[in-house]
């Protein structure tokens, strides 16, 4: 009287029989660990490289004692480089054309925000040239731009 164990590769519950089952079904989970690792990849990118896409022009600003002014939009800047070139935003453009360049981009009209930046060494007269232009053509809210002064 002897007893045979057998193993269970041929019955219903065997393991073999569960092993092949899984395959069969479609997974319904959604691993997101690599779609995780590339947004941090590219956040860490964007940060480092956000600033450097906000060079504009190269342009040496005069140090004054003046509060700095707090502002909620993006105004227009008008610089004027130390060679007396005229540039809106990073535009360069001539002197006869700051006023209509500035009333096809002004969002607000008359009321919008126009800071002009001058270089240190520019001329003086070309500086006051381009404020007299921008504020003779109804333009309001019309400032310069300065550094704050360092203590030494």
């Amino acid at each position: 009287m002897g007893m045979s164990v057998s193993s269970g590769g041929s019955g219903r519950g065997g393991r073999g029989h569960r092993r092949r089952g899984r395959h069969h079904g479609l997974i319904s989970e959604i691993n997101v660990t690599p779609m995780v690792d590339v947004m941090l990849v590219l956040l860490i990118i964007f940060m480092v490289a956000a600033p450097m896409l906000t060079v504009g022009v190269p342009i040496d600003l005069p140090e004054t004692q003046a509060k700095a002014m707090n502002s909620d939009t993006q105004p227009i800047t008008v610089s004027i480089d130390q060679a007396g070139k005229v540039f809106i935003q990073e535009t360069e453009i001539p002197i006869d054309e700051v006023v209509p360049k500035l009333e096809a981009i002004a969002k607000t009209g008359y009321d919008e925000r126009i800071y002009v930046r001058g270089d240190k060494v520019a001329d003086y007269g070309t500086v006051m040239k381009v404020m007299a232009r921008i504020s003779s053509a109804g333009y309001k809210n019309l400032g310069l731009v300065t550094l704050q002064e360092q203590d030494q």
